[in-house]
Formats: structure tokens, sequence, C-alpha cells
């Protein structure tokens, strides 16, 4: 029976790629001379330092713009609130990978109010869905596209 998987995934490379440009136009722009404004990723957590809430908000700029560049949805980008701590102020960019078990019921639920023929079922982070022809999966495509779910989504692992 055809089947694929419906997941949310962040090309890690694309991310690396759009993080330096960030940090190296972090490096020459003439505003960020001199202060302590930095950019430090870890895993799927990009922390941003500055000297204002201002810098913080063009740090923020720069790096949502390299990753809009780079083709990652700023859906998956969750913003945390500005935190002051001495003379600088902090903020994390949380990047959300996988999908949740709430947006897979969601999800789910939309696939079965559509009445189409398929299965779904949820695997960890990730919707498989089932039926018996491949226009019936494509449909199942079609749909999830033209519905507004906040977090971008992926179709991999098509078989026949």
């Amino acid at each position: 029976m055809p089947s694929f998987d419906v997941v949310s995934e962040i090309d890690r490379h694309e991310l690396t790629n759009a993080i330096d440009q960030a940090k190296r136009e972090l490096e020459t722009r003439f505003d960020f001379r001199g202060t302590a404004a930095a950019i430090e990723p870890k895993e799927l957590v990009i922390k941003l330092i500055a000297d204002s809430e201002f810098q913080l908000q063009q740090l923020g700029e720069i790096v949502t713009q390299k990753l809009t560049k780079r083709g990652i949805s700023l859906g998956s980008v969750e913003f945390s609130d500005p935190e002051p701590s001495g003379k600088i102020v902090q903020r994390n960019l949380t990047l959300k990978e996988g999908i949740e078990q709430a947006l897979a019921k969601k999800l789910s639920g939309l696939i079965k109010d559509a009445k189409l023929k398929v299965q779904t079922q949820i695997n960890g982070d990730k919707l498989r869905v089932t039926g018996k022809k491949r226009d019936d999966l494509q449909e199942v495509i079609a749909l999830l596209r033209s519905s507004d779910i906040e977090q971008p989504l992926q179709y991999n692992n098509f078989r026949d």
C-alpha cells in the first residue's frame, strides 16, 4: 500500500550557513562595533546577546533575514522574551523540529474530516499516511498544504 510521512525538519546544513552569514554581517556592521553583540548557536537554540533591546531587535532581524534567505521557514522559529542580565540583554531563538502530539492529532483530524480513504498513524514526531491509491495520498498533501498550519511541513518517504 502506498504511504508517506509528514514531518517537520530543519536542514542543519542550511541552518549552519545562515548562522555563519549572520555572524559575518555582525562583524562588518558599523553600528555593532565595540559592543557585546554576539550570536551563539547551540543545537536548535540560537542565543542573541546585545547591549540594548534595540540592538537585540536589530540582531534578531539579521538572523531571521539570513534564515529566510536560506529557506528555513520562520514558522519553525520561536522567540523568547528579552532578558536583561547586568549590562547586556539576551534572547533565545528556539527552532522547532518534529511534529508535536497535539499538532499530529490536529492534522489527523483534518484528514479524517476531509473523508479521504486514507489511514493516519502517529509515529513519535512523524505522521504516517497510508492509502490504497496514490491519488488519495496526493489529495492529502494538497489538503495539508492549503491548510493554515503555523509549522512548516515536509512530505517524505513516499512509497508505492
